[in-house]
């Protein structure tokens, strides 16, 4: 089958060729992709950033989100059943959604919305699933409390936004806007003209996916029990234990936090890295939102599958508003 293929850590070192098709096992389905959506993510595992915690061994196919249907399903599933329309982010190990055919484990999957196209709904399940995980499970956001979501144009940020929203809360971002206004950001601030954190007040969460100088800022925004959340670092001895990190690599993950933990700490606010992982039953409570209408897609463009270093290459430019996708099928 035809793959985006890592033949070795390296920037821009990605190659599309034949890889063999997956094998099936009890508990998956083998899906036909359609569309697979591209992530910054992407582009870190094939620089090789990730590679202490994410060891996949080259060559391996790359990509962290599909939309296709369904063409077999292994002798245990329960779940669905070949010419079901599905969309889903596959669990760490299993990944390599830029290729014909992905084998998942059925619990990774959910039904695609039905009111979405296949490239719409490729688009959502990392950054979808990555809002959840933020707000609804690690936050606990709740109807009336303020939460800053930085990069709100961003593929997390068009969607954080808007379930922040459903949830109840004030919304405040620092992106383009025009775009997190039409999302439903109450308070928008403009980083080339205004610092937020000298603007900004009060609030329970922040959702960072920036630098180490904007979550340090992002402590004088949060009031006392507030929640600094990052997806973008430095992790923390959670993530450390929670991704089954040897002795050496959980003191060199719990000194790369330990500054900001006691930063927040001193302030009596709560620090932690979150780095999100598959769901279908998440996915699926998501996919209800969409099809009411509660949240939609943001996508900037859609590339052919043949240009997906170019596609990879554009994300990179950081000038990308919402989700970049390419097409299989």
């Amino acid at each position: 089958m035809r793959a985006v293929i890592v033949e070795r850590y390296k920037k821009g070192a990605l190659r599309l060729g034949e890889m063999p098709e997956p094998a099936l096992r009890n508990d998956d389905v083998l899906v036909e992709i359609h569309a697979a959506g591209l992530n910054l993510l992407d582009s870190k595992i094939r620089d090789g950033e990730f590679k202490l915690i994410l060891p996949y061994r080259p060559p391996f196919i790359l990509g962290h989100d599909v939309a296709g249907t369904v063409v077999q399903v292994g002798s245990r599933n329960r779940q669905f059943k070949p010419g079901d329309e599905i969309y889903a982010r596959p669990r760490d190990g299993r990944v390599g959604t830029l290729a014909e055919f992905i084998a998942m484990n059925e619990a990774d999957v959910a039904l695609k919305p039905k009111n979405l196209t296949m490239e719409e709904a490729a688009s959502i399940p990392l950054v979808g699933l990555t809002a959840w995980q933020v707000l609804v499970e690690r936050a606990g956001l709740q109807q009336g409390q303020k939460v800053l979501i930085h990069a709100g144009s961003g593929g997390v940020g068009t969607f954080a936004i808007q379930l922040a929203k459903h949830l109840g809360a004030t919304v405040a971002s620092t992106a383009n806007a025009e775009l997190v206004k039409s999302l439903g950001a109450d308070v928008v601030i403009d980083y080339k003209k205004q610092d937020f954190e000298k603007v900004l007040s009060g609030y329970d969460v922040v959702l960072n996916s920036l630098d180490g100088d904007t979550l340090q800022k992002s402590l004088n925004v949060l009031k006392p029990g507030g929640k600094l959340i990052s997806i973008s670092g430095p992790p923390d001895p959670g993530f450390a234990r929670e991704q089954g990190l040897n002795w050496v690599l959980q003191q060199v993950v719990r000194l790369l936090s330990f500054g900001i933990r006691r930063k927040a700490k001193g302030r009596q606010i709560s620090y932690s890295f979150l780095f999100m992982r598959a769901n279908g039953a998440q996915l699926s409570q998501i996919t209800s939102l969409i099809e009411a209408g509660t949240i939609r897609p943001v996508m900037d463009r859609v590339f052919p599958f043949e240009a997906t270093n170019e596609a990879l290459a554009y994300i990179e430019t950081g000038r990308s508003k919402g989700k970049v996708v390419v097409k299989l099928r």
